[in-house]
């Protein structure tokens, strides 16, 4: 039976479908960075995660080569996703310096029914406004459909030698202001508090009215004061709850943003309706 959007107690809008863990270094380093609160990687575990909460979620996993963890199939998210339609909404992951490659490939994946993509320049190895992915951003935008981008500091690589080679400058959101001004009917989600460059995240998504910002990533009780106040006032229908399962759970997450001075007209806006409304859901009906 399908979940009314109306039963919905929250949105999350940035789950990760991980591989199982094979040792590899930068699953370790995680773990080390994230601490032992990280969940059950299983996709079915998952599922019954957010089911038995009656919390919608948007999954999707990477397309990177830099730390050689394998990639979750775009399909195989999909799928997922269609089994569990009463809540779960599939974004896919293309890398676009593929060039040619990505285009056709979130050409094929929205016409497979994909709700948006999924980016992280840091571990893609790309300034978000370099011309080259422009092809690809051509496509989502043709779509209608959103973008998540990774903006901040990486949990992934933290520790590591060299970061794991994993370079932070790809992360700073002032790259996104000319996506957001070359594409401007492309709804953007600048991925994380941004640090150390959450001034930039709030002005761009301030004066670009399709930038949205997710909170995920971070513990709510680690929000810096000027996000907090932001998310009260100018930017109240333009920020969205993400967690970032598996590393942070939204139990852990929404215990610690309960704790946050945020208006009560302000909280139901961040939980659920802000990504109603960017996701295009009807109420009164299943998500999917």
């Amino acid at each position: 039976m399908a979940m009314k959007i109306d039963e919905l107690v929250a949105m999350d809008t940035h789950v990760h479908i991980e591989s199982p863990s094979t040792g590899n270094a930068a699953d370790e380093a995680a773990k080390k960075y994230f601490g032992s609160t990280i969940a059950s990687a299983n996709p079915e575990d998952l599922a019954e995660y957010y089911r038995s909460r009656k919390i919608g979620c948007v999954v999707f996993s990477v397309d990177e080569r830099l730390t050689g963890r394998p990639q979750v199939p775009n399909e195989e998210v999909l799928n997922l996703a269609r089994k569990h339609s009463d809540f779960m909404i599939a974004f896919a992951s293309v890398d676009p310096m593929r060039g040619e490659e990505a285009v056709r490939e979130a050409r094929r994946l929205i016409g497979l029914g994909v709700r948006g993509f999924k980016l992280h320049p840091p571990l893609q190895q790309f300034h978000a406004n370099d011309r080259k992915a422009y092809p690809f951003y051509e496509v989502v935008a043709e779509a209608r459909l959103p973008v998540v981008i990774h903006t901040g500091h990486s949990g992934i690589g933290t520790g590591m030698p060299g970061g794991g080679g994993i370079r932070l400058k790809y992360g700073n959101p002032m790259d996104i202001d000319d996506v957001a001004v070359d594409f401007p009917d492309m709804p953007i989600i600048l991925a994380h508090p941004s640090f150390p460059w959450q001034d930039e995240a709030l002005a761009v998504a301030t004066h670009k009215p399709t930038v949205h910002i997710d909170l995920s990533g971070w513990s709510p009780k680690y929000f810096p004061a000027n996000l907090v106040q932001y998310t009260n006032t100018l930017l109240k229908d333009r920020v969205l709850f993400g967690s970032d399962y598996p590393v942070i759970t939204p139990e852990r997450w929404i215990a610690d943003f309960e704790k946050l001075p945020i208006k009560p007209e302000v909280r139901p806006l961040v939980m659920k309706e802000n990504a109603i409304r960017l996701l295009g859901l009807r109420r009164g009906t299943g998500v999917g």
